[in-house]
């Protein structure tokens, strides 16, 4: 039996280095989920967004709007085509994704419009006549 001198370390004990471990595998977890990029534009009468959902069909995608809140929730599916084939190198996430954006005023939900072209989502909100700026005429006595 070898004996081996002690050397006492200069590191203090930390007893928080474990949870490092536990963010990292937390930031990697979200940075693999599917949360598409969206724009939202104001116009004059009403407000336009716009959410990139490549690969995508309409079916695959709803729209709802409740209480000055709009959520678009969609999928997209896992394309197993082939049982047997290993994928060598796979980036393109797929699975559920919702996104909520609050409205800065509120809109008219029954004349919502939505139209899905070329992968891109776009829904166009109208605000309401309350929320629409009014132009007051100054008078001159």
């Amino acid at each position: 039996m070898a004996l081996i001198r002690w050397r006492p370390t200069t590191e203090t004990w930390d007893p928080f280095a474990g949870l490092e471990e536990i963010r990292r595998e937390v930031n990697r977890m979200y940075d693999t989920a599917f949360a598409p990029a969206l724009d939202v534009v104001e116009e004059k009468d009403n407000f336009l967004v716009k959410i990139d959902l490549p690969g995508l069909r309409k079916d695959d995608v709803s729209v709802t709007i409740q209480d000055n809140f709009l959520t678009i929730k969609g999928e997209r599916k896992y394309d197993a085509e082939k049982k047997e084939t290993n994928f060598y190198h796979r980036e393109r996430v797929h699975g559920t994704f919702a996104r909520t954006i609050e409205l800065p005023t509120t809109v008219d939900a029954g004349k919502v419009l939505a139209t899905f072209r070329d992968g891109v989502l776009h829904v166009t909100l109208p605000k309401t006549e309350a929320a629409k700026p009014k132009e007051i005429q100054v008078s001159v006595n």
